[in-house]
């Protein structure tokens, strides 16, 4: 039966293998001790990809390297860092010039309490879908989400769960999203004929988990606004998230939220130049293990794709079809499990695009739906992977653990619900 692949059984298990190694040493090892703060993620991947680069047969070390290398250097990673030094930059100017402070007294003064988290999720959605990238919004709203939450004395990683979340939503759904541009080119079908599929999966997961959100909201309470915060200061965050509604590049949005802080800081608070550029520094530093993690794991990945691990899920899947509901069903699956040897939504629906449109097509599946799919589905996965950028994104701003990040992300699991349900029930009836 192995001759029938390409990948044979042993080199494919051999190849994912890595990902399992880090599993265990992060993962299970944290649940053991109790503690997810004991096991650094950076020190997971380093035992994984020491495993990774052993377990690559019949090449000198040297080229084992060399591919790791290759997979850290990848051009996305390396415009992934660049956000990464740039939000933390900004981050931590506008914390100590005071414009997180008054962002957060102005949302504390405008938004009932009981409505702060349905607020802070609607507000998400909303940015994500107008900027189309999850990133961009999980560095424009964090911070203020966590403000809040300590302000409040809630959950913080709650807190940047729901932004996680409302992320994720416009991600899957804006016309201008790099999963949809990609998705629909792939199967041959226009973004808005996509929309229409993709609504019925993401809309009704929102507006479950809205009012789940808006119920939560009952029990918060608080009476801490600060009347007489300077709100000239939220300019700085106006800045970025109107920059990024117009479309901009995120890295010139935060430069531009870098340069407006230090413009008001300057003018508004006792803080020299010079100290604003130690706090722009600090935010750098605190990236760093940020940006080590990334580079890991995208060597890692690397080794992995390498070794033939991609190759191994994807032959194994679409041999196992049968039927439209188990045709919908691999190309989920595939392009999930993809997405984790990726950690990348946009590369993962590269990847298997053009296999999932041979299947649609043999199996009589509506390209709209498969599209659908592929943007769904590893939007799920990609948000609650705790390697991935929005996640580490998120936890780094909010000084928290990933995996304290990802049980709260409500929206994500329940868009996966509705996946499923689409597949067994074959909704949306036309595009089935």
């Amino acid at each position: 039966m192995e001759n029938n692949y390409s990948v044979s059984i042993r080199q494919g298990l051999l190849a994912l293998s890595p990902l399992a190694v880090f599993l265990v040493s992060y993962l299970v090892l944290s649940l053991i001790i109790g503690d997810f703060y004991k096991m650094p993620l950076s020190v997971a991947f380093i035992i994984a990809s020491i495993w990774g680069m052993l377990s690559t047969p019949k090449i000198p070390l040297r080229r084992r390297i060399d591919i790791f290398s290759g997979g850290a250097a990848n051009r996305d990673v390396i415009y992934m860092v660049w956000i990464f030094v740039l939000a933390g930059a900004f981050a931590v100017l506008a914390q100590r010039t005071g414009a997180t402070e008054a962002t957060v007294d102005l949302t504390l003064n405008l938004l009932p309490a009981n409505y702060l988290m349905p607020g802070l999720f609607l507000a998400a959605c909303f940015v994500s879908m107008s900027v189309g990238t999850s990133v961009g919004t999980v560095v424009a709203l964090t911070p203020v989400a966590v403000g809040i939450a300590d302000e409040i004395g809630q959950s913080v990683p709650m807190f940047a769960a729901i932004v996680v979340g409302g992320a994720f939503f416009g991600d899957n759904l804006s016309f201008i999203s790099d999963t949809t541009i990609t998705a629909t080119r792939s199967q041959g079908c226009d973004m808005r004929d996509k929309f229409k599929a993709n609504i019925w999966l993401a809309l009704p997961a929102a507006l479950i988990i809205f009012a789940l959100y808006v119920f939560m909201g009952e029990n918060v309470s608080t009476e801490v606004a600060h009347a007489d915060s300077n709100w000239i200061l939220v300019v700085p965050y106006c800045v970025v998230i109107l920059t990024a509604l117009l479309g901009m590049n995120v890295l010139v949005v935060l430069i531009l939220g870098i340069v407006c802080a230090l413009v008001l800081g300057l003018a508004l608070t006792d803080n020299s130049i010079v100290d604003m550029f130690g706090f722009m520094g600090t935010g750098v530093e605190s990236v760093g293990n940020l940006i080590v993690v990334t580079l890991l794991a995208s060597g890692l990945l690397g080794l992995i794709k390498h070794n033939g691990g991609i190759l191994f899920v994807i032959e194994r899947l679409s041999s196992h079809i049968r039927g439209k509901r188990g045709a919908q069903a691999v190309i989920s699956v595939l392009v999930g499990i993809v997405n984790v040897c990726t950690a990348n939504n946009t590369i993962a629906i590269i990847t298997v695009g053009g296999l999932s449109k041979e299947i649609s097509d043999k199996y009589g599946l509506d390209n709209r739906k498969t599209a659908s799919l592929l943007d769904t589905c590893s939007c799920v996965v990609q948000s609650i992977l705790p390697y991935g950028a929005q996640v580490l994104m998120a936890a780094s701003l909010a000084g928290v653990s990933p995996l304290l990040i990802v049980p709260n992300l409500y929206y994500s699991f329940a868009l996966g619900v509705m996946v499923a349900l689409s597949i067994v029930f074959q909704f949306p009836r036309r595009h089935c």
